[in-house]
């Protein structure tokens, strides 16, 4: 029942900017933390940002300073505003919406994965 869509991807040079939108569907959104992965070709999928429902964020040490988190309850989407972009975030991007912030941790989501939104960032 659970589903999300990213979008927002794509190609940009570095120290350029992008918003990635995450839609969620069949989750209690207002209640839920929320989080936002990326995944590069051969490594493994990490954390980068997270919103817990009381609205406190974190940020992966790689990203702080650069990438903001934040949600509209109302319009039950979840914002990545991503700027100065380097090469090295070149990445698929997947969001999450769960209602325990420790799966939001652990990178276990309850929608399927999915394609997420690509993004490319050029030298």
């Amino acid at each position: 029942q659970v589903q999300l869509a990213e979008s927002g991807g794509g190609l940009v040079q570095a120290g350029g900017s992008l918003r990635l939108s995450c839609a969620a569907s069949g989750s209690t959104f207002s209640t839920s933390a929320m989080g936002w992965y990326r995944q590069a070709p051969g490594k493994q999928r990490e954390l980068v940002a997270g919103i817990r429902s009381g609205g406190s964020t974190m940020y992966a040490d790689s990203v702080k300073g650069r990438f903001t988190i934040s949600r509209d309850n109302a319009k039950n989407t979840v914002y990545l505003q991503m700027n100065s972009l380097k090469p090295e975030d070149t990445a698929v991007y997947y969001c999450n919406v769960e209602s325990s912030w420790g799966r939001v941790l652990a990178g276990l989501r309850s929608a399927s994965w999915g394609p997420g939104t690509q993004v490319t960032v050029s030298s």
